[in-house]
């Protein structure tokens, strides 16, 4: 079944509607509101077409339908254009920076609240703290199975801290090679910090994997090194927890309480936020592409900031799926250009 313009302009009008009133959109409303030079009994047709095709979602046999998770993938990815921000919108995001540029802690907290003010969501930024990454030193790792194409990749430091990575692979090993690949790793890498792993350590495990980790080496390898370089220390800055509640998607005490408990979790707000951003630095987490089992009705846009040429924290913004994205996308990328422009000049020279 072929996606045509019709079917599209459809589409983008039903999630336009769906995210403004919150109802199921029926045919005689898109109908009437849109010019499309149909009748309603053709979009409902569509309509039902583009359910087929799962991109709407019926709720109730009588109602009207709602975008899929599906459907905001594809409304986000190709057919949504950014707002251009108002003029007090664009000022209230450079003042914030402004009168903050010296002062980092504050910045970060009145850029979640500002954030939160404008978007009517939950905002959350990490900000990194410097570490003696030299420091982290091995004590043992451990490759285990979980499912066909994944590895959980477990390390220990000798501070007792504990990383654990979710490895993507072509195929996992059996339970066997993988105790045996973990040796190797122990045997190698045991006392090793991110200053003593060289080219020639590296080398000897890829020959000690043989063909047997052939498939595994490549992409272990790359997330021990991630891990060992990596900055655990954050601070962590939320605001507008409650403007969750006035969306009627959370209006049930139960799924609302499940979200606040998961957005209380420190760990899981970094680990929310981490990850690679999309082309524009700005990345779309839609509902059940969320690994957190609390927030399937949410979606997050999140970005990386970079201080003085290196990345140092993150901005995530958390709503419903319903989230109206062009607007939320355009605060979240003029905030960080700001901070990106105005901060790394600031610690340049004068402003």
């Amino acid at each position: 079944m072929d996606l045509n313009d019709r079917k599209i302009k459809i589409l983008e009008a039903i999630i336009t509607d769906y995210i403004a009133a919150a109802e199921p959109i029926g045919s005689r409303t898109i109908a009437k509101k849109y010019d499309l030079g149909i009748s309603p009994a053709t979009v409902r047709n569509e309509m039902s077409d583009l359910e087929e095709m799962g991109l709407l979602v019926q709720p109730h046999t009588s109602s009207g339908r709602i975008p899929s998770d599906k459907g905001y993938r594809l409304y986000v990815d190709k057919l949504m254009h950014r707002r251009v921000l108002t003029e007090n919108e664009a000022e209230m995001l450079r003042r914030v920076i402004k009168n903050n540029v010296n002062r980092i802690d504050s910045l970060m907290e009145e850029t979640a609240r500002t954030i939160s003010l404008l978007t009517r969501c939950t905002t959350v930024v990490t900000k990194q703290m410097p570490t003696d990454q030299n420091a982290e030193v091995i004590k043992h790792l451990q490759l285990v199975p979980v499912d066909v194409e994944t590895i959980a990749l477990v390390v220990v430091f000798n501070d007792k801290s504990v990383k654990n990575r979710i490895v993507r692979v072509s195929e996992t090993p059996d339970y066997e090679t993988l105790l045996i690949l973990t040796a190797v790793l122990n045997s190698e890498l045991s006392k090793i910090s991110a200053k003593k792993l060289t080219k020639d350590i590296i080398g000897r495990i890829k020959d000690s994997f043989g063909k047997r980790g052939k498939n595994v080496f490549a992409p272990v390898m790359e997330n021990i090194l991630d891990l060992l370089n990596e900055e655990t220390e954050y601070n962590v800055y939320t605001s507008g927890m409650k403007n969750l509640l006035s969306f009627p998607e959370f209006s049930d005490l139960d799924k609302a309480r499940d979200l606040f408990q998961a957005l209380e979790e420190r760990d899981m707000l970094i680990t929310l936020l981490d990850g690679k951003s999309g082309g524009d630095n700005i990345q779309i987490v839609i509902g059940a592409e969320n690994d957190v089992s609390n927030m399937r009705d949410c979606s997050v846009i999140k970005t990386h900031y970079r201080i003085n040429g290196r990345d140092s924290g993150s901005i995530g913004i958390i709503g419903p799926t319903r989230m109206d994205y062009p607007q939320v996308v355009s605060v979240l990328a003029a905030i960080v250009s700001n901070i990106n422009n105005i901060v790394n000049d600031f610690r340049s020279g004068p402003l």
